[in-house]
Protein backbone atom coordinates (compact mmCIF):
# COMPACT_ATOMS: atom_id res chain seq x y z
CA UNK A 1 0.00 0.00 0.00
CA UNK A 2 1.46 3.44 -0.88
CA UNK A 3 2.76 5.67 1.91
CA UNK A 4 0.22 7.70 3.83
CA UNK A 5 2.43 10.73 3.10
CA UNK A 6 0.85 10.81 -0.36
CA UNK A 7 -2.31 12.11 1.28
CA UNK A 8 -2.14 15.91 1.26
CA UNK A 9 -5.47 17.21 2.44
CA UNK A 10 -8.60 16.41 4.44
CA UNK A 11 -11.94 17.73 3.32
CA UNK A 12 -12.61 20.55 5.79
CA UNK A 13 -16.29 21.18 5.22
CA UNK A 14 -19.44 19.09 5.20
CA UNK A 15 -21.11 19.19 1.78
CA UNK A 16 -24.87 19.65 1.89
CA UNK A 17 -26.68 18.35 -1.17
CA UNK A 18 -30.43 19.29 -1.11
CA UNK A 19 -31.08 17.08 -4.11
CA UNK A 20 -30.45 13.90 -2.09
CA UNK A 21 -33.56 11.86 -1.58
CA UNK A 22 -32.75 11.22 2.09
CA UNK A 23 -30.37 14.12 2.87
CA UNK A 24 -27.51 11.72 3.42
CA UNK A 25 -24.32 13.50 4.37
CA UNK A 26 -20.79 12.13 4.77
CA UNK A 27 -17.25 13.45 4.54
CA UNK A 28 -13.94 11.94 3.49
CA UNK A 29 -10.48 12.43 2.07
CA UNK A 30 -9.62 13.78 -1.37
CA UNK A 31 -7.20 11.37 -3.01
CA UNK A 32 -4.28 13.05 -4.73
CA UNK A 33 -1.99 11.34 -7.20
CA UNK A 34 -2.40 7.62 -7.76
CA UNK A 35 -3.75 5.30 -5.09
CA UNK A 36 -3.83 7.31 -1.88
CA UNK A 37 -3.11 5.25 1.19
CA UNK A 38 -6.36 5.91 3.01
CA UNK A 39 -8.67 6.87 0.17
CA UNK A 40 -11.02 4.86 -2.00
CA UNK A 41 -9.57 3.21 -5.10
CA UNK A 42 -11.48 5.29 -7.64
CA UNK A 43 -10.43 4.91 -11.30
CA UNK A 44 -10.25 8.13 -13.27
CA UNK A 45 -13.18 7.12 -15.47
CA UNK A 46 -14.88 4.23 -13.76
CA UNK A 47 -18.02 2.74 -15.36
CA UNK A 48 -21.36 2.89 -13.59
CA UNK A 49 -22.47 -0.74 -13.22
CA UNK A 50 -25.43 -1.98 -11.28
CA UNK A 51 -24.82 -2.30 -7.51
CA UNK A 52 -22.30 -5.01 -6.71
CA UNK A 53 -23.85 -7.59 -4.40
CA UNK A 54 -21.64 -10.02 -2.56
CA UNK A 55 -22.09 -13.69 -3.37
CA UNK A 56 -24.74 -15.29 -1.20
CA UNK A 57 -23.55 -17.58 1.54
CA UNK A 58 -24.73 -21.08 0.49
CA UNK A 59 -27.73 -22.02 2.61
CA UNK A 60 -29.80 -25.16 2.00
CA UNK A 61 -33.21 -24.40 0.57
CA UNK A 62 -35.41 -25.81 3.27
CA UNK A 63 -38.47 -24.58 5.14
CA UNK A 64 -36.59 -24.73 8.44
CA UNK A 65 -33.22 -22.95 8.09
CA UNK A 66 -30.35 -23.78 10.40
CA UNK A 67 -29.84 -20.09 11.15
CA UNK A 68 -33.51 -19.51 11.91
CA UNK A 69 -33.97 -16.95 9.11
CA UNK A 70 -37.33 -16.73 7.39
CA UNK A 71 -36.05 -15.22 4.12
CA UNK A 72 -35.25 -17.19 1.00
CA UNK A 73 -31.98 -16.45 -0.78
CA UNK A 74 -33.79 -14.28 -3.32
CA UNK A 75 -35.61 -12.36 -0.57
CA UNK A 76 -32.36 -11.74 1.31
CA UNK A 77 -30.86 -10.25 -1.82
CA UNK A 78 -33.97 -8.15 -2.43
CA UNK A 79 -33.83 -6.85 1.14
CA UNK A 80 -30.53 -5.04 0.52
CA UNK A 81 -30.63 -1.29 0.11
CA UNK A 82 -29.20 0.09 -3.16
CA UNK A 83 -27.79 3.29 -4.60
CA UNK A 84 -31.29 4.11 -5.84
CA UNK A 85 -32.54 4.19 -2.25
CA UNK A 86 -29.90 6.69 -1.18
CA UNK A 87 -29.76 8.81 -4.33
CA UNK A 88 -26.84 10.77 -5.76
CA UNK A 89 -23.96 11.06 -5.04
CA UNK A 90 -24.09 7.47 -3.73
CA UNK A 91 -22.99 4.90 -6.30
CA UNK A 92 -22.07 1.24 -6.40
CA UNK A 93 -18.72 0.65 -4.74
CA UNK A 94 -15.62 0.74 -6.95
CA UNK A 95 -13.39 -1.06 -4.47
CA UNK A 96 -12.75 -1.43 -0.77
CA UNK A 97 -11.66 1.75 0.97
CA UNK A 98 -7.95 1.35 1.58
CA UNK A 99 -8.33 2.84 5.04
CA UNK A 100 -9.82 -0.54 5.92
CA UNK A 101 -6.34 -2.05 5.84
CA UNK A 102 -4.64 1.17 6.88
CA UNK A 103 -6.72 1.87 9.99
CA UNK A 104 -9.15 -0.96 10.78
CA UNK A 105 -6.61 -3.78 10.60
CA UNK A 106 -5.50 -3.21 14.17
CA UNK A 107 -5.26 -5.02 17.48
CA UNK A 108 -5.71 -4.04 21.11
CA UNK A 109 -4.57 -5.66 24.35
CA UNK A 110 -8.04 -5.00 25.78
CA UNK A 111 -9.90 -8.18 24.82
CA UNK A 112 -13.35 -6.77 24.07
CA UNK A 113 -11.89 -3.75 22.28
CA UNK A 114 -9.73 -6.03 20.14
CA UNK A 115 -12.85 -8.03 19.33
CA UNK A 116 -14.54 -4.82 18.17
CA UNK A 117 -11.64 -3.94 15.86
CA UNK A 118 -11.72 -7.45 14.39
CA UNK A 119 -15.48 -7.23 13.77
CA UNK A 120 -15.06 -3.90 12.00
CA UNK A 121 -12.21 -5.11 9.82
CA UNK A 122 -13.75 -8.46 8.90
CA UNK A 123 -17.20 -6.86 8.45
CA UNK A 124 -18.74 -9.45 10.78
CA UNK A 125 -20.88 -6.94 12.61
CA UNK A 126 -23.50 -9.47 13.74
CA UNK A 127 -20.98 -11.94 15.10
CA UNK A 128 -20.54 -14.01 11.92
CA UNK A 129 -20.19 -13.73 8.15
CA UNK A 130 -23.14 -11.92 6.54
CA UNK A 131 -25.56 -13.79 4.34
CA UNK A 132 -25.31 -11.13 1.63
CA UNK A 133 -23.96 -7.58 1.54
CA UNK A 134 -23.54 -4.50 -0.63
CA UNK A 135 -21.07 -1.64 -0.66
CA UNK A 136 -21.90 1.93 -1.70
CA UNK A 137 -19.55 4.90 -2.17
CA UNK A 138 -20.20 8.60 -1.83
CA UNK A 139 -18.61 9.89 -5.05
CA UNK A 140 -18.19 13.39 -3.62
CA UNK A 141 -16.54 12.60 -0.29
CA UNK A 142 -15.05 9.10 -0.62
CA UNK A 143 -17.16 7.91 2.32
CA UNK A 144 -18.21 4.28 2.12
CA UNK A 145 -21.32 2.50 3.39
CA UNK A 146 -21.39 -1.27 3.87
CA UNK A 147 -24.81 -2.90 4.37
CA UNK A 148 -25.41 -6.58 5.15
CA UNK A 149 -28.20 -9.05 5.84
CA UNK A 150 -27.41 -11.29 8.78
CA UNK A 151 -27.16 -15.07 8.77
CA UNK A 152 -27.51 -15.93 12.47
CA UNK A 153 -30.24 -17.08 14.83
CA UNK A 154 -32.23 -14.32 16.56
CA UNK A 155 -30.85 -15.37 19.96
CA UNK A 156 -27.29 -15.07 18.62
CA UNK A 157 -28.06 -11.66 17.11
CA UNK A 158 -29.53 -10.48 20.42
CA UNK A 159 -26.37 -11.64 22.20
CA UNK A 160 -24.26 -9.62 19.77
CA UNK A 161 -26.49 -6.56 20.24
CA UNK A 162 -26.13 -6.91 24.00
CA UNK A 163 -22.34 -7.08 23.60
CA UNK A 164 -22.29 -3.98 21.38
CA UNK A 165 -24.30 -2.13 24.03
CA UNK A 166 -21.52 -2.73 26.59
CA UNK A 167 -18.76 -1.22 24.44
CA UNK A 168 -19.33 2.48 25.18
CA UNK A 169 -18.48 1.60 28.79
CA UNK A 170 -15.91 -1.17 28.27
CA UNK A 171 -14.12 0.50 25.34
CA UNK A 172 -14.96 4.17 25.80
CA UNK A 173 -11.34 5.00 24.92
CA UNK A 174 -8.52 2.59 24.12
CA UNK A 175 -5.31 2.25 22.15
CA UNK A 176 -4.97 0.05 19.08
CA UNK A 177 -1.91 -0.75 16.98
CA UNK A 178 -1.98 -1.31 13.23
CA UNK A 179 0.09 -3.75 11.20
CA UNK A 180 1.96 -0.83 9.63
CA UNK A 181 3.12 0.53 12.97
CA UNK A 182 0.56 3.23 13.69
CA UNK A 183 -0.78 3.84 17.18
CA UNK A 184 -4.48 4.73 17.24
CA UNK A 185 -6.62 6.52 19.78
CA UNK A 186 -10.05 4.87 19.52
CA UNK A 187 -13.18 6.26 21.14
CA UNK A 188 -16.58 4.53 21.26
CA UNK A 189 -19.90 6.17 22.07
CA UNK A 190 -23.49 5.00 21.89
CA UNK A 191 -25.40 6.42 18.91
CA UNK A 192 -29.18 6.86 18.62
CA UNK A 193 -31.08 4.86 16.00
CA UNK A 194 -34.64 5.07 14.69
CA UNK A 195 -37.12 3.02 16.70
CA UNK A 196 -37.36 0.17 14.19
CA UNK A 197 -37.37 -3.59 14.60
CA UNK A 198 -37.41 -5.65 17.77
CA UNK A 199 -33.87 -4.88 18.95
CA UNK A 200 -31.17 -2.50 17.80
CA UNK A 201 -27.86 -0.95 18.74
CA UNK A 202 -25.86 1.95 17.34
CA UNK A 203 -22.25 3.02 17.95
CA UNK A 204 -20.29 6.10 16.94
CA UNK A 205 -16.57 5.36 16.68
CA UNK A 206 -13.59 7.61 15.97
CA UNK A 207 -10.11 6.33 15.21
CA UNK A 208 -7.39 9.01 15.38
CA UNK A 209 -3.74 8.63 14.45
CA UNK A 210 -0.75 10.70 13.29
CA UNK A 211 1.64 9.88 10.46
CA UNK A 212 4.56 12.05 9.38
CA UNK A 213 3.17 14.95 11.39
CA UNK A 214 -0.26 14.75 9.73
CA UNK A 215 -3.35 13.95 11.80
CA UNK A 216 -6.02 11.58 10.46
CA UNK A 217 -9.43 10.73 11.92
CA UNK A 218 -11.63 7.92 10.66
CA UNK A 219 -15.25 8.42 11.76
CA UNK A 220 -17.49 5.36 11.68
CA UNK A 221 -21.15 4.80 12.49
CA UNK A 222 -22.25 1.24 13.19
CA UNK A 223 -25.88 0.12 13.31
CA UNK A 224 -27.32 -3.35 13.88
CA UNK A 225 -31.02 -4.22 13.92
CA UNK A 226 -33.07 -7.40 14.42
CA UNK A 227 -36.56 -7.59 12.93
CA UNK A 228 -38.26 -10.82 13.89
CA UNK A 229 -36.15 -13.75 12.72
CA UNK A 230 -33.98 -11.62 10.45
CA UNK A 231 -31.36 -8.92 10.94
CA UNK A 232 -29.25 -6.36 9.16
CA UNK A 233 -26.26 -4.20 9.98
CA UNK A 234 -24.29 -1.39 8.40
CA UNK A 235 -21.24 0.80 8.75
CA UNK A 236 -21.01 4.31 7.36
CA UNK A 237 -17.43 5.58 7.48
CA UNK A 238 -15.08 8.19 6.11
CA UNK A 239 -12.02 10.24 6.94
CA UNK A 240 -13.79 13.15 8.56
CA UNK A 241 -17.18 13.68 10.17
CA UNK A 242 -20.03 11.28 9.36
CA UNK A 243 -23.29 12.83 10.65
CA UNK A 244 -25.53 10.32 12.37
CA UNK A 245 -28.58 11.36 10.30
CA UNK A 246 -27.05 9.58 7.28
CA UNK A 247 -26.90 6.34 9.25
CA UNK A 248 -30.42 6.82 10.60
CA UNK A 249 -31.79 7.28 7.10
CA UNK A 250 -30.09 4.09 5.89
CA UNK A 251 -31.49 2.20 8.90
CA UNK A 252 -35.01 3.43 8.14
CA UNK A 253 -34.77 2.44 4.48
CA UNK A 254 -33.33 -0.95 5.43
CA UNK A 255 -36.11 -1.67 7.92
CA UNK A 256 -38.81 -0.69 5.43
CA UNK A 257 -37.20 -2.77 2.69
CA UNK A 258 -36.91 -5.85 4.89
CA UNK A 259 -40.51 -5.49 6.11
CA UNK A 260 -41.74 -5.11 2.52
CA UNK A 261 -39.83 -8.19 1.35
CA UNK A 262 -41.21 -10.25 4.23
CA UNK A 263 -44.77 -9.01 3.57
CA UNK A 264 -44.52 -9.96 -0.10
CA UNK A 265 -43.20 -13.37 0.88
CA UNK A 266 -46.20 -14.03 3.13
CA UNK A 267 -48.57 -12.93 0.39
CA UNK A 268 -47.05 -15.46 -1.98
CA UNK A 269 -47.41 -18.38 0.41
Amino acid sequence: MPSMSSLTSLIDAIRSRPRLQLTLIATGLIAVGGCAALSLKHPVAAPQPLPTIDKLTPIPRASGRANGATLTDEQAQAALITQNDLGAPWTTTRGAATWRDGLLKATSTAAECGRLMEALYTDQLLGGPPRTAIGLDNADTNAQLRYQIGARRPTDVDATLAWLKTLPAQCARFTANTDNGLTEDVRVNEAPLPNVGDARQGLHITIATTHNGQDYVLTLDLAAVRIGQDSFALTNAGLGDVPNNATQAAVQVGALRLADVRRQGRAQV
